[in-house]
């Protein structure tokens, strides 16, 4: 870009941030009416200060704690959301994950979505349903990611967010059909839009949650609000009618949560699966030395085959087979070492076969066929022994990284 052209760009830049705050800052009556209202219905908001102090205080002390913000092993051990915890048993990462944040930009993003809308709310609905919608869409939002990208970690409150944006939307609606003091004029809604506008951008831009997560956090906050603002500009929602909303969000989200439940990591028995190989490779190399030197026979490490290494990679693989709840991106892992030990084995039984008739003299006028059918048992069991060590490179990976 040019010098000139970027000059123009900064000065049209600055043109409109100056309008949308003079916009912004600028007085009009309705506005003010609309405030008044608001303040005449609900002297004292404090939910909003207190879910975005929340924010701030976790966002602080994992700034001062060990680890980087953006290490998922931080961000677990902080609470968020990802498989292996949640799913087994650790449902409450599903609330946790909602106060987590990697990045300042992000918090500071999240915290001005919260802030503008909150305040509105919290006056116009009342201080337990802004919680309960916000902390009923987080949920949601984070079983939807767990559903939809089963090994990614999740965190953030921009669910939680777009659940108050769902229940602006439904007290709008409902506002319109009935007009009062509190019901928002254009010119308010106006002003929320710019704002409005970059929390959804940079969310949707964001990986922390997933599109989809951040859409049904959206619209659990419009279903919410359907039920919970009608007949809001006459009064504020009764609590009866929001215990009814969040027993029946209780229970779908119980259902909903119920066929992730139990999940195992792999990761454990993918490096018993390299153990078991470096063991026994190690075990037949050092046998193998003894033998060339004449220390040891071919019968001995016949038999240390036959004894020792196959009936470990056997154990081995009544483990693998033994796993249940194997996440499907991870499947292919299990499969892979599966395969492994069953072509190693049969390296192995193939290459005890050689071991033993080279210690048999052979029958005199065969020499040369038993010869011959030694050496193509030998190679067979190269051949495989090649095949099963590549199917253990698939796994090394993954036996190394961190769930």
């Amino acid at each position: 870009m040019a010098p000139a052209t970027r000059e123009q760009l900064r000065q049209a830049v600055l043109s409109s941030i100056l309008q949308i705050r003079q916009e912004a800052t600028r007085t009009r009556p309705e506005i003010e009416q609309f405030r008044e209202a608001l303040q005449g219905r609900t002297r004292w908001v404090f939910v909003t200060q207190a879910l975005i102090a929340l924010s701030a205080t976790v966002y602080v002390r994992m700034l001062f704690g060990e680890g980087a913000l953006s290490d998922p092993g931080t961000l677990a051990d902080w609470g968020g959301n990802f498989w292996l915890g949640t799913r087994n048993g650790e449902w409450w990462r599903l609330v946790t994950s909602i106060f987590v944040h990697a990045g300042m930009f992000q918090l500071l993003v999240n915290i001005a979505g919260v802030t503008q809308i909150g305040l509105i709310l919290e006056r116009l609905v009342g201080r337990l349903i802004v919680m309960a919608v916000f902390l009923t869409a987080g949920i949601f939002a984070s079983l939807v990611n767990l559903a939809t990208f089963p090994m990614a970690m999740s965190f953030g409150a921009s669910g939680a967010i777009f659940g108050l944006y769902g229940l602006l939307l439904a007290s709008l609606i409902w506002g319109m059909r009935r007009r009062s003091s509190v019901t928002m004029p254009l010119r308010a809604v106006n002003r929320l839009v710019p704002a409005a506008v970059v929390f959804l951008l940079y969310n949707l831009a964001n990986d922390s949650l997933g599109t989809a997560a951040e859409l049904t956090g959206l619209f659990v906050g419009l279903m919410c609000g359907a039920f919970l603002t009608r007949g809001v500009t006459e009064r504020k929602p009764g609590t009866r009618r929001l215990a009814h909303v969040v027993a029946a969000a209780a229970v779908m989200a119980v259902v909903f949560a119920i066929p992730l439940r139990g999940v195992t990591d792999v990761k454990p028995e993918l490096e018993r699966t390299i153990a078991a190989e470096d063991r026994t490779a190690a075990a037949y190399r050092k046998a193998s030395e003894r033998f060339k030197t004449g220390a040891t026979t071919s019968e001995a490490l016949a038999l240390l085959i036959d004894r020792t290494i196959i009936p470990d990679l056997k154990v081995t693989d009544a483990r693998l087979k033994a796993l249940t709840g194997v996440p499907e991106e991870h499947q292919p892992l299990v499969a892979s070492a599966e395969e492994y030990v069953r072509l190693r084995s049969e390296s192995w039984r193939l290459r005890s076969e050689w071991l033993h008739k080279s210690g048999i003299t052979p029958r005199r006028g065969n020499e040369a066929a038993e010869h011959r059918a030694n050496n193509r048992t030998i190679g067979k069991a190269e051949e495989t022994q090649r095949a099963a060590l590549g199917a253990l490179e698939k796994i090394r990976p993954a036996a190394g990284s961190t769930p």
